[in-house]
């Protein structure tokens, strides 16, 4: 059993979508969350850390791809929810400001959504190259996210957060049908556990898909408390197969009396 090579998040669009989004949050944090709107830094704070949470959790889910795929869905769910509560607040910065979002038709929308990212071209240097990667792909929305006008950014941002937001349920669905066909080493690892304790047993193979059985007891029904052989894929499979009794142990014969000896001759 091998692990899986881990990392891999500099080669997908929702990382680097995700450090547009957290470079743009930091700009607009800074030029426009003043003391007046924000005394307290609060808002300030929220904003930053949910950016960076986007970014921070692709990175980590992917790192942990290599150990388990459960943990890597569930990271990179993190990050969906981080952008959508980012998301939130940029709506309702556009709401203190009397503005409803651009319509989906609107010119400037169009715009934004139209504009592809160019697919990674890397060499040697992953750092480096990924980073200027990413330099050259938010240059592509510098026309609205480098604006002097709040609402502008606000809205570039929030067509940001939807085009990141739908990637990365995308790439969740790629890894939901990965966990499904392999797991990841924790789950195989788990597998050959139980395989292995199984051999252990002398366990039989589950008639249903032939993987090993382990023993099971039943806990309600008329056969509750008596054990039974029970299919280690449950509960993808519910095979089964019934423990052979040991017939009742035979009690030993009584001893054969001996004769006694004859009597000697005088």
């Amino acid at each position: 059993m091998q692990f899986d090579p881990s990392g891999g998040f500099r080669i997908l669009d929702s990382w680097v979508l995700a450090n547009i989004i957290q470079l743009a949050t930091h700009r607009f944090c800074k030029k426009f969350l003043t003391r007046d709107l924000d005394p307290t830094g609060r808002q300030y704070d929220q904003m930053t850390q949910s950016a960076r949470s986007g970014k921070a959790n692709i990175v980590e889910g992917s790192a942990r791809s290599g150990t388990s795929k459960e943990t890597e869905i569930k990271l990179t769910d993190v990050s969906r929810a981080s952008l959508a509560e980012l998301q939130s607040d940029y709506e309702t910065w556009l709401l203190s400001q009397n503005q409803a979002p651009w319509r989906r038709d609107s010119p400037e929308a169009k715009a934004i959504f139209a504009l592809r990212l160019d697919p990674p071209r890397y060499g040697d240097d992953f750092i480096h190259d990924s980073c200027q990667h990413i330099l050259a792909q938010q240059k592509k929305f510098s026309k609205w996210l480098e604006s002097e006008n709040s609402v502008t950014v606000a809205n570039a941002l929030l067509i940001l957060l939807t085009r990141a937001q739908r990637t990365i349920v995308r790439q969740m669905e790629t890894q939901g049908e990965t966990f499904a066909t392999h797991g990841g080493f924790r789950e195989k690892l788990t597998a050959v556990r139980v395989e292995a304790r199984a051999r252990q047993e002398d366990a039989p193979l589950c008639p249903d898909c032939g993987s090993p059985m382990k023993r099971r007891k039943a806990k309600t029904g008329p056969n509750a408390g008596k054990e039974f052989w029970g299919c280690t894929a449950y509960p993808q499979c519910k095979g089964i197969r019934q423990i052979a009794e040991s017939p009742p142990p035979t009690p030993p014969s009584p001893p054969t009396p001996t004769p006694p000896s004859p009597p000697l001759s005088p």
